[in-house]
């Protein structure tokens, strides 16, 4: 990828979200992502990725070195944020610091949410 220079403006992208595969996520259950717009975009600061978790879907108690924005679009599920437990379901917003040990379950499928991250580096984490 070749630097931009003050000269040359950032390029849009329009696409639909459909068109972006999805990848099945290995530590989760029943779990998918795409990365919807991110670094292959020349998205400069975030990326932006839709999870979608089945019927019985989740992730295991984990942690990562990035914070997460999330935004619920649809379904419900249970999730482990430290030392608290919360349901959440479509419009509600959560704010993950990264090094929270966090985890997710599916109440009601699909339930599915956008995560906007930094464009730098992360680690996934097991916990316990």
């Amino acid at each position: 990828m070749k630097p931009k220079s003050a000269a040359q403006p950032q390029a849009a992208v329009v696409r639909r979200a459909d068109d972006t595969p999805p990848n099945r996520v290995e530590l989760g259950t029943a779990t998918t992502t795409q990365v919807l717009l991110g670094a292959d975009d020349d998205a400069p600061h975030f990326a932006m990725r839709r999870f979608r978790m089945e019927d019985g879907g989740g992730m295991p108690l984990h942690t990562n070195q990035v914070e997460h924005e999330q935004y619920v679009l649809r379904g419900r599920a249970r999730i482990v944020l430290g030392e608290e437990t919360v349901e959440v379901g479509a419009d509600d917003v959560l704010l993950i610091p990264a090094g929270l040990p966090h985890s997710y379950e599916v109440i009601e499928a699909p339930f599915e949410f956008l995560c906007l991250v930094p464009n730098r580096p992360d680690r996934i984490d097991l916990v316990g």
